[in-house]
């Protein structure tokens, strides 16, 4: 079963939902969707540990930031991680999450026991140069006769089936009109400075449809020396189109973490 709460933090109140009890791992979303992005995740890694999907700050429904940067999101986790009574979790984040993910562990190396980063960016100068100029996949302008509806879903179609599509558009509209406003924060984030702080164990996961992370996968596991790297064939989130998958890759390397340090 899914439980939901709000933890009252110094940036207000940040909503999560939670399944099991046991060792923690904490469950951070890409842009711009909320903890529903692991709903069928959760029960699954649940079964073994404390699993924790929360709202980033300025999403879903966790209170807005007081300024939309990896930095300010990544000082929501370790809050929320205060809240809970958490002094050290695991972390695992899909896209903007792991990009958060990687500052979380940068930041509070002493917190992070491991770290999963799934279709994540390499954000440094090439990885700046390859997104420069792109236009903004949910950069729509509210509509009075509501095409931007349409506008939302047709961007997105490429990649989610339409059942996962309605939870997506559901998600982005309760952001708007600041929808683009993680993927700026990602695009300024200067990961090149931080991730050589990362201590903890990482496992890299790609996905083989993903045509926006997958080709980075390499550099990104190049640049984190403690890395392992896996590979999800097929789909574009993996944690949605192979949540079986995903939450297996994820339960395997954090037992065999705590084996090593047990």
């Amino acid at each position: 079963m899914i439980r939901f709460g709000y933890a009252d933090t110094p940036f207000g109140q940040i909503h999560h939902a939670s399944c099991g009890t046991g060792e923690p791992v904490l469950l951070l979303h890409q842009t711009p969707r909320s903890w529903d992005e692991y709903r069928e995740v959760l029960p699954l890694l649940g079964r073994t540990r404390q699993a924790i999907a929360m709202d980033t700050l300025g999403f879903g429904n966790s209170a807005p930031p007081p300024e939309h940067s990896i930095e300010i999101y990544a000082a929501g986790v370790l809050a929320l991680m205060d809240a809970l009574g958490l002094p050290r979790a695991a972390v695992a984040g899909h896209h903007t999450g792991g990009v958060i993910a990687v500052e979380v562990a940068a930041r509070a190396p002493e917190r992070v026991t491991a770290l999963v980063l799934s279709s994540t960016p390499m954000v440094d100068p090439e990885g700046r140069r390859r997104r420069a100029g792109h236009p903004s996949i949910d950069a729509v302008r509210e509509q009075s006769d509501g095409s931007h509806l349409g506008e939302l879903w047709s961007r997105r179609a490429p990649y989610y089936p339409w059942a996962l599509l309605t939870r997506f558009v559901r998600d982005a509209l309760t952001v708007l009109p600041e929808v683009e406003r993680g993927h700026e924060a990602v695009a300024a984030y200067r990961m090149e400075e931080r991730v050589g702080l990362v201590r903890c164990p990482v496992l890299v996961v790609g996905a083989t449809d993903d045509p926006f992370a997958f080709p980075e996968l390499e550099r990104l596991a190049a640049a984190l020396p403690h890395s392992t790297r896996a590979v999800v064939k097929g789909g574009v989130i993996p944690l949605e189109h192979q949540a079986a998958e995903f939450a297996a890759l994820v339960a395997d390397f954090l037992d065999g973490q705590a084996r090593e340090t047990g």
